[in-house]
């Protein structure tokens, strides 16, 4: 893209899921760490990756061996009890978990998660009392219980907003934006992704390194959105300008950056469009993923997305590192994003690429964190351009949008966004490529592709095709 661009926009386990589109959440809830709880014929290790806490505990290969959890509940009722954990082999280890001295019932298997430093959740539904409770988890087999790192217990939260899924990009700062009430009242658009949040040249946020956190365009028009009835996602990074992971020395202070722009507007979203020199540094990645870490534990329900570039075979060797360096801190990634375009060549139509990229985000997202096909595609996501891309041998069309929504609708993605409303138009003599598709269309023919989704996610029975 041209411009300051999407900036280029190379632009953005929890094994029981939520509604069509979204893994599943958890409210507010407490931690409490394994390596502090009562063990029997196990012990406590920190010799494997991506624990928390100071360990975890190896049950050791013994059946019988278990943990055991002394946890409070202000109320008796229905709770979930979500146990990190990690197996290294190909077989499952099942154990039993009883409360207060009693099964629950639950089958939990505790399959193997591709390797020991790769983590997963587990989570089950069970009834606490009012006060002090025992929770126990007991190996049943010769193989003994996977190593676990925590115990969360805390009641599920509702799931995100349908619309959250389905939020393309406008940017105030250059492209001739349009009014986004406008945009609402013509398409029915609920959420924005409204870029970019980037550094002032310092570890302090800024619109487009330069425009103030609060009080200017920026804030007027989430104010305009939000009393229509919509919300936004904030988007952080971009192609151009200082990058906040970058500029803030360490993950606490990019962390502290970050909250600073999740207190400002009450977010319940961001996401981080990791490109260009951000992406490229491996001690910029980590910090990324350190930060959200921090982020995530401070503020329970949020949802985060990261965004980066792709091959149109899905994630190059750089994108396949933030994966895996997201899986092995124990990030708790909502949705991992892919932008399938700028390729540097490809073959076939622009829409079929998209889902080869996609598959490939898949693949590497599946592995990373011991998912199951289903809770992988959940957990990815689309970022799409419409019209001509930066590429002269790229058109994204109106008809490789409905590819990807059909794509999206089978295997229930997490995102389906694009770059961006402000180019959502035909060109006039002259346009501004930033500003227009440079393709014959009719206005927000793209978002009204999207705003399909998101209409699918709120439905009780989604439309598939």
């Amino acid at each position: 893209m041209s411009g300051p661009r999407r900036a280029l926009l190379t632009l953005p386990l929890v094994l029981a899921t939520g509604v069509l589109g979204f893994p599943g959440h958890a409210a507010a809830a407490t931690d409490y760490q394994a390596e502090s709880a009562t063990i029997s014929q196990g012990v406590v290790e920190s010799n494997h990756t991506g624990f928390t806490g100071t360990g975890f505990v190896n049950y050791d290969n013994v059946s019988g061996s278990f943990v055991e959890w002394t946890v409070n509940a202000a109320n008796a009722g229905s709770t979930t009890l979500s146990f990190r954990f990690a197996n290294g082999t190909t077989t499952n280890r099942p154990m039993d978990i009883t409360v207060n001295g009693g099964l629950t019932g639950n089958d939990v298997s505790f399959a193997g998660t591709g390797n020991w430093d790769t983590w997963a959740t587990a989570t089950i539904t069970v009834n606490l009392d009012a006060g002090s409770n025992t929770v126990r988890a007991t190996a049943v087999t010769a193989n003994g219980g996977p190593n676990v790192d925590r115990l969360t217990v805390g009641d599920a939260a509702p799931p995100p907003p349908a619309g959250m899924a389905a939020a393309p990009y406008e940017y105030f700062g250059w492209g001739s934006p349009q009014r986004p009430t406008d945009v609402m009242t013509a398409t029915g658009l609920k959420w924005f992704t409204l870029a970019f949040m980037l550094s002032d040249g310092g570890c302090n946020p800024a619109w487009d390194g330069s425009r103030t956190l609060t009080g200017g365009v920026d804030q007027t028009n989430i104010n305009a959105i939000r009393n229509a009835g919509g919300d936004v996602i904030v988007s952080f990074g971009g192609w151009s300008g200082d990058k906040l992971g970058e500029k803030c020395s360490s993950a606490s202070a990019l962390a502290g950056a970050y909250q600073k722009v999740i207190n400002a507007y009450r977010l319940k979203a961001i996401d981080i469009d990791i490109e260009n020199t951000e992406f490229g540094s491996g001690t910029v990645r980590q910090r990324v993923v350190d930060a959200l870490k921090i982020v995530k534990a401070n503020n329970p329900g949020l949802v985060t997305m990261i965004t980066f570039g792709t091959t149109p075979t899905g994630p190059d060797s750089t994108g396949q590192d933030l994966i895996r360096k997201g899986a092995a801190a124990g990030l708790a990634n909502d949705v991992w994003v892919v932008m399938p375009f700028d390729f540097g060549g490809h073959s076939g139509s622009m829409g079929q690429a998209s889902v080869n990229a996609l598959e490939g985000l898949k693949n590497a997202v599946k592995p990373a964190y011991g998912y199951s096909d289903d809770d992988a595609y959940r957990h990815i996501g689309v970022s799409s351009m419409n019209g001509r891309t930066d590429e002269a041998d790229e058109t994204v069309t109106t008809t490789d949008f409905q590819t990807i929504l059909s794509y999206a609708r089978q295997h229930h993605l997490a995102r389906f966004a694009f770059w961006s409303i402000n180019r959502d138009r035909q060109c006039g003599s002259g346009g501004d490529p930033d500003a227009c598709s440079g393709i014959s269309q009719s206005a927000y023919a793209f978002t009204r592709i999207v705003v399909q989704y998101s209409q699918d996610l709120a439905s009780p029975v989604p439309a598939l095709p």
